[in-house]
């Protein structure tokens, strides 16, 4: 059921997903509003919905003109559904202006509060911290309230797992709630009293899921994001008041987003195509030439941003392995192209060489543990070889570290990367025996996948190997299953999905 679940979340990205639950929430609060569950009528949400999505619109398109940039139309949509939800709603002229206000300036924020290209905060946090400082209106966070806490619920959990941050979200509800219903319940109130409260009245939900873990805004790795996580739920909880400003969570959050900033990739990353080359007749490898450095570890990912004509459901940006090493002039990526492509790999393989592409992220926990005296046990589904490929580029098998390697591949076409694992001891799992001569190390299982008795019997210390898999996502779970079965004790996998 959960790889099944993971399987469909991973054919939508999430900014569209993320869309698509916003517009969802909007129809369910104007619903609300007409049976009288809300404290706002349905004029004034609809007012502020036009104000708010028309501003960031306009405000972008005004941006790209003058930056000479392409507007990305789905980042300005939900930046203005976003500020729909945190500004007060209204029909008045003051109070429209007020979110119109906010539009503009999270839109401009986006190039102009930008630091060597890479802008800092979160756009609609943004805008309604500017427009709260300045009196020309206040936030609402109105969807934390009881008659929305359901749907915003189911979608925080979707939204948390689509995008592997579940322990990043279960942190902040834990710190953020528990200091909000210790401080109600010194107040007296009884506990179970305070906790409903905290979770009907307070945007915890709202903001861990739609704004916290904006992929743009985090750092990259999963214990920083922790720590950030931490920070935000603390200055939330506290309801700082530095008059005659009172920290609301719009304060918290760009709080959070400058601690991140501080730890990640701290500039916009430009790369330029320089050429490509067949891996298998479903795989390729993209070769880019970066305008400046790119500070990763081998194992990571990055987000590429490809604006085109027609885009599909997955929308303009996509995450790829990186497959070169780290300090090398060239950044690449592997990726698999089976049909039918999306509109997004349509258009990246008939990049022109010279042609450039603007990278909005790099992240990922899938790295080795440090040092060379763990000995590891890699196991690899088709292109998921990629990760593996960085780690052993970058020496992951130098210096007499321990390594062996499964790898899966649905039929001998399908094997990459056969010269940069030729160095380690690889058990090859394919239907059938490749007409190629195979490395020295490498050894044919005769199977079409590992079952747990091989894997027993070729790697009989792999309880004491630091375990990590990539691949699909129905990869993942049968291969976690047969490993433990093994004896394999903790498994670590690739973190992103839209595999």
């Amino acid at each position: 059921m959960l790889s099944g679940l993971n399987t469909h979340l991973g054919r939508i990205t999430m900014y569209r997903l993320v869309f698509i639950m916003l517009l969802v929430l909007a129809a369910f609060a104007v619903a609300l509003s007409f049976a009288g569950l809300l404290a706002f009528s349905p004029g004034e949400l609809g007012a502020s919905l036009a104000a708010a999505v028309v501003s960031s619109w306009v405000g972008t398109r005004l941006m790209a003109l003058v930056f000479r940039t392409r507007p990305h139309t789905e980042s300005s949509l939900i930046t203005g559904l976003l500020l729909f939800f945190v500004m007060f709603p209204s029909s008045e002229p003051a109070g429209l202006a007020a979110i119109g206000a906010a539009g503009l300036i999270a839109s401009a924020s986006k190039y102009l509060v930008a630091i060597r290209g890479r802008h800092v905060f979160n756009p609609a946090a943004f805008g309604a911290v500017v427009v709260t400082l300045t009196g020309l209106g206040a936030a609402a966070w109105w969807p934390a309230n009881p008659a929305m806490l359901p749907l915003v619920l189911l979608f925080t959990a979707l939204l948390l797992h689509r995008n592997q941050k579940l322990s990043m979200g279960v942190l902040f509800i834990a710190v953020a709630a528990g200091i909000l219903t210790v401080r109600l319940a010194a107040g007296g109130m009884p506990v179970l009293d305070a906790l409903a409260l905290v979770f009907q009245s307070y945007p915890l939900l709202f903001l861990v899921g739609f704004m916290l873990t904006e992929p743009l805004t985090l750092p990259p790795r999963r214990w920083q994001q922790l720590l950030v996580a931490a920070v935000v739920a603390i200055v939330l909880a506290l309801q700082i008041s530095i008059p005659p400003v009172f920290l609301g969570p719009e304060f918290a959050l760009v709080i959070g987003n400058a601690l991140a900033f501080s730890m990640g990739q701290r500039r916009g990353i430009k790369l330029r195509f320089t050429g490509a080359r067949n891996l298998t007749p479903t795989s390729t490898e993209l070769l880019f030439t970066p305008e400046h450095p790119v500070r990763f570890q081998p194992g990571q990912y990055m987000e590429l941003t490809l604006p085109h004509e027609r885009a599909d459901i997955r929308g303009v940006r996509r995450v790829f392995s990186i497959s070169s090493a780290p300090g090398d002039k060239i950044v690449s990526f592997g990726l698999r192209l089976s049909e039918p492509l999306s509109s997004f790999k349509t258009a990246l393989v008939a990049l022109k060489p010279g042609t450039s592409v603007s990278a909005t992220s790099v992240g990922g926990d899938f790295v080795l543990p440090p040092g060379g005296s763990v000995p590891l046990f890699l196991f690899a589904g088709g292109i998921g070889v990629t990760p593996f490929v960085s780690q052993l580029r970058a020496g992951a098998a130098e210096g007499g570290r321990d390594v062996v390697m499964a790898y899966v591949v649905s039929s001998p076409a399908e094997l990459a990367y056969v010269e940069e694992l030729s160095t380690v001891r690889v058990l090859l799992f394919c239907p059938s025996m490749p007409s190629i001569t195979l490395p020295a190390q490498w050894q044919y299982m005769g199977t079409e996948f590992p079952t747990a008795d091989q894997l027993r019997e070729a790697v009989p210390d792999i309880a004491a190997r630091r375990i990590q898999v990539s691949g699909s996502p129905s990869m993942l779970a049968r291969a976690r299953q047969v490993i433990r079965s093994a004896g394999g004790k903790s498994v670590h996998t690739d973190a992103f999905l839209g595999y």
